[in-house]
C-alpha cells in the first residue's frame, strides 16, 4: 500500500503547450499513462493528488468521504490566493449535504428530462433564428460569436429570467472569471459584479415575478438573496459558457473529419453521436477538486485526511479499459462509439444539474448547422485557430466559417 507523497508531481492546471487541441493538456496524459494517482503542485503551492483513471475518478466523486465543500480549509483551490474571499457565498455546487441538496432541489425541476423535452420547440426556433441572423447577407463568419455562443445564452437567458440585453455584461464577466491569467484579485472582483447583478435582478423579480427560475427562487420565504444569486451565477455561468464551447469544438473537429458528419442526420444516430463528442472533448480540462475528509485507500494509495484530489474527467475519459475495444483508438472520435457511460458531466450526487438542457442544445444546433449548411468549411487554416488555451473551460476564441 502506497501512502501520501510530499514530492510536487506536475503543476496544475497544465495547457496546451502541444499535442492535439481536442484532447487533454499533455501533461494530464503522460500523467495517465505512468500511474492513475499521481502528486501535482496547485498555484497556491498545496499538493494534491491527480487522479486520472475512470474508476478511481468515479469512485472519489460518489464517496461522500472526499468532501465538494469549497470552505473546508484544505479544499484544492485553482485560484492562487485570497481564500476568505473565495470562499464567501458559495453556491451548491460547492457544499455538501445537507446544504447542497437543500439549495440543489429548488431548481432540479426546471431541468428534468420532461422539461427540457418540452423546450425543444424553443431551443429549434431559436437556433433556426440564429443562423438566420448569422447567414443573412453573408458568406462568412465567426461561429463562436454568431452562434455557438447565442445559442446557450439565448436559451439560459429564457430559463433563469436574464434580460439576453445583458449578455454582453454577463458574457465579458464570464471570460473573466474563467481566464487562468486574471489575477486573483480581478476574478473575484469579477465574480462579485456577477453576484450583485443577480441580487439586484432577484429584488426586481420579487417585486415582479414572472414564470422563470429567478422568479420562483425569488418569491420564497426560505431562502436568502446571497443564496439566490449564487445559485443563478452558477447556472448563468455554466448554462452558456460550456455549451457554447462544445458547439465551437465539436464543429471544429467535425470540419477535419466530414466522413462522419452524416451521423448527425441520422435521428437515431444523434444522441449517440453527441455523447461521444462529450467523451472526446471533455471540456473541463482542469478537473473537479475534492478534499478527503477521513483516510480512504483508493487503487493501492491512502489518501489521508486533509488531502486535496483533483478528479480529471478528461483523462477519465479517455480510458482505455472503459472506452476501448472495437473502432477507432480511444484518442480518436468515433460517433459510433457506446460513450454513454462517460463523465463528462461529472458522478454523483454533484454531477452537472442542466445535463439534459446540454444535450438538448447540442443536438439541436449541430445537426441543424450542418443541415443547413452543407458547404460549411472552415475560412483559414488549421494552425490559425485560436483555442482558448488559459481557460478553466476548454474551447475556441473564434471559428471563421464560410458555406
Amino acid at each position: 500500500m502506497t501512502s501520501s507523497s510530499t514530492a510536487p508531481g506536475i503543476a496544475l492546471p497544465a495547457r496546451h503547450s502541444a499535442g492535439c487541441p481536442y484532447g487533454p493538456p499533455p501533461a494530464y496524459t503522460e500523467a495517465a499513462a505512468t500511474s492513475r494517482l499521481t502528486r501535482a503542485t496547485m498555484p497556491g503551492g498545496e499538493s494534491v493528488w491527480l487522479v486520472t483513471g475512470y474508476a478511481e475518478v468515479r469512485a472519489i466523486l460518489s464517496d461522500r468521504r472526499f468532501s465538494s465543500d469549497v470552505r473546508h480549509p484544505a479544499f484544492p483551490l485553482l485560484i492562487a490566493g485570497g481564500r476568505d474571499r473565495i470562499t464567501e457565498n458559495p453556491s451548491f455546487l460547492n457544499l455538501d449535504d445537507p446544504e447542497h441538496n437543500r439549495l440543489r432541489r429548488m431548481v432540479t425541476g426546471d431541468f428534468l428530462v420532461k422539461r427540457i423535452e418540452a423546450m425543444r420547440p424553443d431551443i429549434q426556433r431559436i437556433t433556426d433564428e440564429t443562423l438566420d441572423t448569422m447567414t443573412g447577407g453573408r458568406t462568412e463568419a465567426d461561429l463562436v460569436a454568431d452562434f455557438a455562443l447565442p445559442i446557450p445564452s439565448l436559451v439560459i437567458c429564457l430559463l433563469l429570467g436574464v434580460p439576453y440585453e445583458d449578455h454582453e455584461f454577463f458574457q465579458r464577466v464570464s471570460r473573466t472569471l474563467l481566464t487562468q491569467s486574471s489575477s486573483p484579485e480581478l476574478l473575484l472582483d469579477a465574480r462579485d459584479e456577477m453576484l450583485e447583478y443577480l441580487k439586484e435582478l432577484t429584488a426586481r423579480k420579487r417585486k415582479e415575478p414572472q414564470d422563470d427560475i429567478l422568479s420562483r427562487l425569488a418569491v420564497r420565504d426560505d431562502l436568502t438573496t446571497q443564496e439566490i444569486a449564487s445559485t443563478g451565477f452558477l447556472l448563468l455561468v455554466g448554462g452558456h459558457e460550456t455549451t457554447a464551447n462544445m458547439i465551437s469544438l465539436s464543429t471544429a473537429l467535425l470540419l477535419e473529419q466530414p466522413e462522419q458528419i452524416s451521423r448527425l442526420a441520422d435521428p437515431a444516430a444523434l444522441p449517440g453521436a453527441v455523447e461521444e463528442l462529450l467523451r472526446h472533448l471533455t471540456i473541463i480540462h482542469t478537473g473537479v477538486a475534492r478534499v478527503a475528509l477521513e483516510d480512504v485507500e483508493l487503487g493501492g494509495t491512502t489518501i489521508r485526511a486533509g488531502e486535496g484530489v483533483m478528479a480529471m474527467l478528461s483523462t477519465a475519459n479517455r480510458d482505455e479499459e472503459v472506452f476501448g475495444g472495437a473502432g477507432r483508438p480511444i484518442d480518436e472520435l468515433d460517433l459510433d462509439r457506446d460513450a454513454r457511460r462517460h463523465l463528462a458531466f461529472g458522478f454523483g450526487v454533484h454531477q452537472c444539474l442542466g445535463q439534459p438542457l446540454a444535450r438538448a442544445e447540442l443536438q439541436i444546433a449541430l445537426a441543424t448547422l450542418f443541415r443547413r449548411l452543407p458547404g460549411l468549411r472552415p475560412a483559414v487554416p488549421h494552425e490559425e485557430l485560436e483555442f482558448r488555451t488559459d481557460s478553466f473551460i476548454y474551447g475556441m476564441r473564434s471559428l471563421p466559417v464560410a458555406w
